[in-house]
């Protein structure tokens, strides 16, 4: 009893302690690390590819859609009015000046609408993909560099936490445990001696 007593009381402080001080030296040390190293690697590498590739998609198609539809009705607007001037000034009749200004107009604001379309697709698309990536490289280096900081404070937080959250339940638990399973185990364990050796010692 004397011994499960002192074993248990041993335990629980003794591997408490350890298991405190082992956290609270590894995990700021090498969680932050580790998590830094990751995130920056992901996020500088992964993110930037990801995004720059989707962003120079979408708005290589949104902007190239936009912009072709933008400047074909201004260039067919304009070039009506100044077709219809023009022709008006070679003394043209007025229906045949508005007639082929109308169908220039559409004509070329067809034309341009798909030429436009194509060239500002694949423009913007180069473009945008090179500056985004390049962008996106530098604003999420950035960032991995904040979160890894951010990280490191949190896992000082946390192993602190953990080593003493850790310590009061292993300290609490071993002591219990140990108590219990040492008395029982060597109550047991010294009767078997006991009885063992007192019959050997009254047989002889």
């Amino acid at each position: 009893i004397y011994l499960s007593i002192y074993l248990s009381i041993y335990l629980s402080i003794y591997l408490p302690t350890y298991l405190s001080i082992y956290l609270s030296i590894y995990l700021p040390t090498y969680l932050p690390i580790y998590l830094s190293i990751y995130l920056s690697i992901y996020l500088s590498i992964y993110l930037s590819i990801y995004l720059s590739i989707y962003l120079s998609i979408y708005l290589s198609i949104y902007l190239s859609i936009y912009l072709s539809i933008y400047l074909s009705i201004y260039l067919s607007i304009y070039l009506s009015i100044y077709l219809s001037i023009y022709l008006s000034s070679w003394c043209t009749p007025i229906y045949l000046s508005i007639y082929l200004s109308i169908y220039l107009s559409i004509y070329l604001s067809i034309y341009l609408f798909i030429s436009l379309s194509i060239y500002l697709s694949i423009y913007l698309s180069i473009y945008l993909s090179f500056y985004l990536s390049i962008y996106l490289s530098i604003y999420l280096s950035i960032l991995s560099i904040y979160l890894s900081i951010y990280l490191i404070y949190l896992s000082i937080y946390l192993s602190i936490y953990l080593s003493i959250y850790l310590s009061i339940y292993l300290s609490i638990y071993l002591s219990i445990y140990l108590s219990i399973y040492l008395s029982i185990y060597l109550s047991i364990y010294l009767s078997i001696y006991l009885s063992i050796y007192l019959s050997i010692y009254l047989y002889n």
